[in-house]
């Protein structure tokens, strides 16, 4: 999948016309690209326009407008951009109440690394995650995690020709299996696979 150039985005006047417009259509491409895993857990999948809404809002929000800035905005979110023989996803913890979470942080250590996709008939590819920076340490993990699912040629030739798969996590303390994940969610997954 290409990455963004300062090309692909609008400036911060043209935005501010089109962000009503843009953000409802990213909003309901999104409803396409989100697994939840069990009730506390979440994949929100990550394309390129899904990038380009955050690194638009994030010029917004900064009031970024310099050529440097803007690159060091594309660094950062280009690379959750998947390359086509890969899933990128933000991986959400998400307890409503605060102390549960807290909690929950503390028991759930080393969930990033359970976290798994497995296409019918193959193995499962657990998460590479964080690549960019550590987010746990040995008491507790961090509610957002970013993960990738490095995914085989032939289970790649298997999802295009119509192989379903499965998701889920298989951490002690949080077991859950989506099978099989929903169409629209598989249908938009595809896309990202050269």
């Amino acid at each position: 999948m290409q990455k963004l150039t300062r090309d692909d985005l609008f400036s911060l006047e043209r935005y501010a016309e089109e962000r009503d417009a843009f953000r409802s259509r990213v909003l309901q491409h999104k409803l396409n690209r989100r697994l939840d895993l069990g009730t506390n857990a979440a994949l929100y999948f990550e394309d390129r326009l899904t990038m380009q809404y955050q690194v638009q809002e994030m010029l917004r929000i900064e009031k970024i407008f310099e050529a440097d800035g803007i690159n060091d905005e594309l660094d950062t979110y280009n690379a959750l951009i998947p390359d086509g023989s890969n899933w990128k996803a933000t991986f959400m913890i998400e307890f409503p109440d605060e102390a549960q979470r807290r909690e929950m942080l503390t028991r759930l250590v080393g969930i990033e690394d359970r976290v798994y996709i497995q296409v019918v008939d193959f193995e499962r590819n657990y998460a590479i995650a964080d690549e960019d920076l550590e987010r746990s340490d040995r008491n507790k993990t961090s509610a957002v995690h970013f993960l990738r699912f490095e995914l085989p040629a032939e289970q790649v030739a298997a999802l295009k020709s119509g192989a379903t798969f499965v998701a889920g996590i298989d951490h002690d303390n949080y077991r859950v299996e989506v099978s099989p994940v929903a169409d629209n969610v598989r249908h938009s997954l595809l896309a990202d696979l050269s």
